[in-house]
């Protein structure tokens, strides 16, 4: 059975989140879909998994809002079940950069299709950022991109003031998973006076939709926020799992080493697991098993 797995977001003015959540639960269920829609006044973002169907009657229904029209998703299909639930949920950012301030629905970078993207990477005047955090970063990535090794996007502000002049960096390209992230990261560079900004437009997951892997730049997987833990070219199921003890991939040869116990730790995180945590992730592991962290 193959499940079909649809993300989207849109910034846009949401004064009705509250009222809107309620509708969104209620067609999600309706059609028996699962995942995470996130909304805030600044918009929607939504990663939804279904019948192919199902997510197709739900999209119908949100375009009917004038706010939404033209909405189109990143879809893929996978054989895992890739969300335990539905969760609707109000939030103060629909992506946390912790600056409210910035409005990527009236100003962002220059958006670059996949197949013009690799011109940036072999531009020596652009300076090319991934804007993902550093677990992210390292299950895959496109070569010759600067990592800041960040743990959040909210840290992410304070890197660019550390290491980023605008005098000095004038062109500068960013990327990130399907492409939210660069929004905001794009609308902070121009804010911040960068002359020329770019973004790849949908993200990882267009470029390894779209770009044959015979002519890729990408190396490695690309890490998702849900139950398929990575993918890879043409959107394909990944091979990485995640550590239950801390939600990060788990990276080759870390199943091997002594601090590794199965749904516990890894050699991350060994250094948390005091008596209490153990005892909490051993019992939600016999309630679910098999099943990752939310």
């Amino acid at each position: 059975m193959t499940i079909t797995v649809a993300t989207f977001y849109r910034f846009v003015r949401l004064n009705d989140a509250a009222a809107l959540r309620r509708s969104i639960r209620r067609h999600c269920e309706s059609l028996a879909l699962k995942g995470t829609v996130l909304l805030a006044e600044e918009g929607i973002n939504s990663t939804l998994a279904g019948s192919r169907q199902g997510l197709a009657a739900f999209l119908d229904w949100l375009r009917q809002d004038p706010r939404f029209t033209g909405l189109e998703p990143r879809w893929s299909i996978t054989r895992r079940a890739p969300f335990r639930k539905l969760r609707v949920r109000l939030k103060r950012e629909i992506v946390t950069l912790g600056r409210p301030d910035l409005n990527p629905a009236t100003r962002t970078g220059q958006r670059v299709p996949p197949e013009e993207w690799d011109a940036l990477l072999d531009d020596p005047e652009t300076l090319v950022i991934d804007t993902r955090n550093g677990y992210e970063v390292s299950v895959g990535r496109f070569r010759g991109a600067v990592n800041p090794d960040t743990g959040r996007f909210r840290q992410f502000p304070d890197w660019v003031r550390a290491q980023l002049d605008p005098a000095r960096h004038r062109r500068v390209a960013m990327y990130c998973t399907g492409g939210i992230r660069c929004e905001k990261a794009s609308a902070l560079l121009l804010d911040a006076g960068f002359p020329e900004v770019f973004q790849l437009e949908g993200g990882i997951l267009r470029y390894l939709d779209e770009v044959p892997p015979e002519r890729s730049r990408w190396d490695g997987e690309c890490f998702v926020f849900d139950h398929r833990v990575t993918l890879a070219h043409g959107n394909r199921d990944g091979t990485h799992r995640l550590c239950l003890g801390c939600g990060e991939p788990l990276r080759p040869g870390d199943e091997a080493h002594r601090h590794f116990e199965p749904g516990l730790c890894c050699p991350r995180c060994h250094h948390r697991l005091t008596p209490e945590r153990r005892a909490r992730l051993a019992q939600k592991r016999r309630q679910e098993p098999g099943g990752l962290p939310d």
